[in-house]
């Protein structure tokens, strides 16, 4: 393994970083290249190129490929993904009003099939008739379906045969709801396998951009993917459980820090463009969230660390509130392109018209905002109505002022119908131009950020004084609300592990009094009994300030820019398998899970055949994943209370783990 070079992609928002990792050595190279949304290859060949110029190895030395990326997550943020179907097995109306559900689906179209199983896997009918009716009209509006039968997790009979009938119809993505989590909770987990039909094109589209890149360079190394826990799997299941990439980056963020600081117990905060992501690491390790992941407002099932993703990045969007006496600023949680960085990439055309909206008697009601397209694949952009259709077609891959651009006020809704689609973005006013006119950010355009902080400055507050006296004041002030912000998210993490979810530190008078250090009789202190870990590009030049503002000292590693691709290659393979047994009646042991059910009568043979059948499921997943040289757990879980004397089995479960290294070319 030694003789072999690692490298680490990871895919963030804004950026795609590279390193090329050696066992034994460490970090050997590092760079960076802007992620290319429309054509993702674009940024992984930047710099994955520019990192294997640095070092002149040749490809042939690389053993492995590490991917770790923050779309899947961003994408749930900010309310993106494809259009996906839902078919409910032996579910009712009523059961979308649970977990959320019905709000996640929003206009997406459910279909409600009779079947589906009971507790022990024993099956109500299967009736495919509205499926056979709505199939033909309903697979030419979505990119994807998901499907979720009642008590999928102990007979999952239902779930493939529907699977199987729309595949060889529409021949569309199709994710099943078992193939996820082996979990009980039918609406969570059909919200958790909705939202992974979601993702699919994008995963697919990420995955099949970095293969194909890979392969284009001559480098033959298996790739594998990070998952949400910190694990890594090979691309292939990636691309067919894109939701267990949630997370991935944060995860990959958090093996990379431990790494890189070698601190056992700290806060660790990452600060990329769109998101700020929180941890807390006890012991060397991050605690998994037991209940499964939170992202972008949803509880899911997927098993991922106990991680939580606060809409905050040095790319918000700047909300400036001027009906007050005084101006009151607000961050995120959508991301905007920064106006330094449309300029970068577009030049004059965003120049131009900064400095025309500068010259206005006026301030245009969108002034300082553009709107251009994402460029994903046209296929993609199919189903918008009229109005979306008619807007779409006016906006181009250069950035286009809103003030033109939108003629109605219904165009407003209309935009950002757009824009949660992911066929549009929208640039503005961001936390990073603010870094640019203060000088502690360079590498894009400081003359748009300096003219969209000089058109914000022409508002007035409640009393009619401008927000602020010049540009670098007000550039401060943006900052300063993205340290206050910050501080605020990082304590309301830290204060959840610590089991207080009730107090909101952004609402908390005396959390609010402690962080202004403000005077008084009656004095308010706060901090945290650890260091914050400080990651993301710009770690340095934020996290120095939220460190002092939580009292508490920062650790900001040399690779902190690059952690998450670090991550990404230090990780271990990990795959899981539950198995149970029931007892429907006395004497009889009913085996569901990994396989067609069973039926025993004597309770040693059902429980050592669970037993087997969850290691040999467990291994068979990890090498799958793309695991070698495998070792395994099996926990055991055994629910027999004594009822009136004597012993009755409610449920066993057996959970088989198998961990292992990835296999390295050649191995």
């Amino acid at each position: 393994m030694t003789s072999h070079f690692l490298l680490g992609i990871d895919t963030g928002g804004t950026y795609t970083d590279a390193v090329l990792f050696h066992e034994t050595d460490g970090v050997i190279a590092k760079a960076k290249s802007l992620t290319t949304r429309h054509d993702l290859a674009v940024g992984i060949a930047g710099a994955v190129d520019a990192v294997i110029a640095k070092t002149q190895i040749p490809v042939s030395a690389i053993g492995l490929v590490s991917l770790s990326t923050t779309l899947a997550t961003n994408a749930l943020v900010e309310g993106q993904g494809g259009r996906a179907g839902l078919i409910m097995i032996g579910f009712g109306p009523d059961d979308l009003k649970r977990d959320g559900l019905a709000e996640a689906l929003g206009s997406d179209p459910v279909l409600f099939l009779p079947g589906g199983h009971n507790v022990h896997g024993n099956e109500n009918p299967l009736d495919l008739t509205a499926l056979r009716e709505a199939l033909p009209e309903l697979a030419k509006t979505v990119s994807s379906f998901a499907v979720a039968g009642y008590f999928a997790v102990r007979n999952p009979a239902h779930e493939i045969r529907v699977r199987d009938y729309i595949r060889e119809l529409s021949h569309l993505p199709v994710t099943c709801s078992h193939e996820l989590s082996s979990k009980l909770g039918g609406p969570r987990r059909a919200l958790t396998t909705l939202l992974n039909a979601r993702l699919v094109s994008m995963i697919d589209r990420l995955v099949g951009a970095c293969e194909g890149f890979l392969a284009a360079r001559g480098i033959s190394a298996p790739m594998m993917v990070v998952r949400g826990d910190g694990a890594l799997i090979s691309a292939a299941e990636a691309k067919l459980r894109p939701i267990e990439t949630i997370l991935s980056g944060p995860a990959a963020s958090l093996v990379g820090a431990r790494y890189l600081t070698g601190l056992d117990d700290a806060v660790v905060s990452d600060i990329g463009g769109t998101t700020t992501d929180v941890a807390v690491m006890e012991d060397g390790r991050p605690r998994l969230d037991a209940d499964g992941a939170v992202v972008g407002g949803y509880r899911t099932m997927v098993e991922a660390v106990a991680m939580r993703t606060y809409g905050l990045g040095g790319d918000s969007e700047v909300k400036i509130n001027d009906r007050g006496l005084v101006a009151a600023f607000e961050l995120g949680p959508r991301r905007l392109l920064p106006l330094s960085l449309a300029a970068h990439m577009h030049g004059e055309a965003v120049l131009e018209v900064l400095e025309q909206q500068l010259r206005a008697s006026h301030l245009a009601r969108n002034a300082g905002r553009f709107a251009l397209r994402t460029g994903v694949p046209d296929h993609l952009a199919s189903g918008l109505t009229a109005p979306e259709q008619a807007l779409f077609d006016r906006i181009g891959a250069v950035p286009v002022a809103l003030d033109k651009l939108l003629t109605m006020t219904s165009q407003k809704a209309t935009l950002d119908r757009l824009v949660a689609r992911g066929l549009v973005h929208l640039s503005g006013l961001t936390p990073s131009d603010a870094m640019h006119v203060l000088d502690r950010q360079s590498q894009w355009n400081e003359p748009a950020a300096r003219l969209g902080l000089a058109l914000a400055m022409r508002l007035k507050d409640g009393s009619g004084r401008a927000i602020a006296s010049s540009v670098e004041e007000l550039a401060q002030k943006i900052v300063d609300r993205l340290t206050r912000q910050s501080a605020d998210v990082i304590l309301a993490a830290c204060l959840a592990e610590d089991g207080v979810a009730d107090l909101d530190p952004a609402r908390s008078t005396s959390i609010d009094r402690a962080l202004r250090r403000a005077p008084g009789i009656a004095r308010f202190a706060i901090s945290l009994d650890r260091p914050l870990v400080g990651l993301g590009a710009s770690a340095p030049v934020y996290y120095p300030a939220i460190a002092e503002m939580l009292a508490t000292e920062s650790a900001i590693p040399a690779d902190s820019d690059v952690a998450n691709a670090v991550g990404a290659v230090v990780g271990q393979v990990r795959a899981s398998a539950i198995v149970f047994v029931t007892m429907p009646e006395d004497g009889i042991y009913i085996l569901n899970g990994a396989g067609e059910s069973l039926r025993f009568t004597d309770e040693d043979r059902s429980f050592a055949d669970a037993r087997s059948r969850a290691v040999e499921a467990a291994m068979a997943q990890a090498r799958l994943n793309g695991a070698v040289d495998l070792v395994v757990a099996v926990d055991e879980q055994v629910d027999a209370p004594e009822v009136e004397g004597s012993r009755k089995l409610i449920e066993a479960r057996f959970i088989a783990t198998a961990s292992g290294r990835p296999r390295i070319a050649a191995d």
